[in-house]
């Protein structure tokens, strides 16, 4: 289900809590908000749909859309500063800090581990949904 985007900077600046496989409703519905807004958004994470579980949803470089539960960034390589929108905030682009190459641990929908290496524009995606679910904002 298509769900109403979150604005709330007092809500989407609350940590989530850890996800389980009870949460595949939530993973359903982020991905189907997500593809709602292909044309503006390549990534999502629950608290921007309401929910304050850490699930989040992304756009990989060749097209294919990819989920993560609990996602924590492992390692990150090579830093640099960028500037960053999100379809939660209002204004224009933010100035932020990243890192070319992360590996991140996190959890598939049907709660397997996985552990998998990530570089550039997927990576950047990847830390900016993952900041969500620590309640950071850019």
């Amino acid at each position: 289900m298509i769900r109403e985007l979150m604005h709330d900077p007092v809500f989407l600046a609350c940590a989530s809590e850890d996800a389980t496989a009870e949460d595949a409703g939530t993973v359903k519905d982020l991905l189907d908000t997500l593809t709602a807004h292909h044309e503006r958004c390549v990534g999502m994470a629950a608290n921007m749909i309401g929910v304050r579980k850490r699930v989040i949803a992304f756009v990989c470089e060749d097209g294919t859309y990819m989920t993560m539960l609990n996602p924590v960034i492992l390692k990150k390589e090579k830093p640099y500063d960028t500037e960053e929108s999100c379809l939660s905030l209002l204004g224009g682009p933010r100035p932020c800090r990243r890192w070319k190459k992360i590996r991140v641990q996190y959890h598939t929908p049907e709660m397997k581990l996985r552990i998998r290496t990530f570089e550039g524009w997927t990576a950047q995606i990847i830390q900016h949904e993952i900041d969500h679910c620590s309640g950071v904002l850019i």
